[in-house]
């Protein structure tokens, strides 16, 4: 068994760069923290450049080795102070991916023609990004867009949120967000906008749910500017049956993608 390699080590130096959004950008890379996502990148082919493990991790996943060995992918040990280096949990899992961006152009997305996308407008949170990228996925949709100045998808928590969802679920990245809304409806999707002042409540929607749809959702704080909600095809509020003044971003999109998978159904 080779020798594994410090903290120190020019690739390990090289892969831990990655941590900063502008070096991810720039060499189209990013690293996928953990066996769940290992598993998944793995399962992409050409994603993976190389896997970074400690002895302790290699022995308790022998199946990520033989999915490495099987597809080509270098498998090499590291010391855990050097896995540490190149992981943002506090207790790293003791396996990180180096791989390959995964989102294509808006255009190609839309031409395989999807029946249900979320396109996220300014969402800034990576929990949330990844949030609505597994939950998108577990709903049954077919692709999500990041718009305007949505948090980096391959952020480390973004890539931890989505559960392995973000290696099989296409992915576009869209600078101009009224630009994301208008080749959806180009594309034959009618645009259904998450607004607490919508004029459709999500219970009475199910006509509109049944067709090919995109939801759009906004910032966190703010959610969709008015000149933005007003390019969508309708406005949808969820019902507050409480004293809730609102429902924060991931658990509103999976309300608005559940009801649309129970009218698809």
């Amino acid at each position: 068994m080779n020798t594994p390699l410090s903290a120190g080590n020019a690739r390990v130096k090289l892969a831990r760069k990655l941590s900063r959004r502008s070096e991810r950008s720039e060499r189209r890379l990013f690293l996928a923290d953990g066996p769940k996502a290992v598993e998944g990148a793995l399962g992409v082919t050409g994603c993976v450049t190389e896997v970074f493990a400690t002895t302790g991790a290699t022995g308790q996943h022998p199946d990520l080795v033989a999915a490495a060995d099987a597809t080509g992918v270098a498998w090499t040990l590291v010391e855990d102070r050097a896995l540490a280096s190149l992981s943002d949990s506090v207790t790293p899992a003791g396996v990180v991916a180096v791989c390959h961006h995964l989102d294509r152009p808006l255009a190609h997305l839309l031409d395989r023609a999807p029946t249900l996308v979320s396109i996220c407008a300014d969402v800034r949170d990576p929990g949330n990004a990844g949030n609505v990228v597994r939950t998108t996925d577990a709903a049954g949709g077919d692709a999500v867009v990041l718009a305007g100045s949505s948090v980096d998808p391959y952020n480390a928590k973004a890539v931890r949120a989505s559960v392995g969802s973000l290696f099989h679920l296409p992915l576009a990245i869209e600078p101009d967000p009224a630009a994301a809304v208008r080749a959806a409806q180009g594309a034959g999707l009618v645009v259904l906008a998450a607004d607490g002042a919508g004029e459709v409540d999500l219970f009475d929607a199910d006509e509109l749910l049944a067709g090919p749809t995109a939801w759009l959702f906004g910032n966190e704080a703010w959610g969709l500017p008015a000149e933005l909600a007003e390019l969508a095809d309708h406005r949808v509020r969820i019902p507050l049956l409480g004293g809730a003044e609102s429902l924060n971003l991931a658990t509103a999109a999976a309300v608005c993608l559940y009801a649309s998978a129970r009218a698809r159904r």
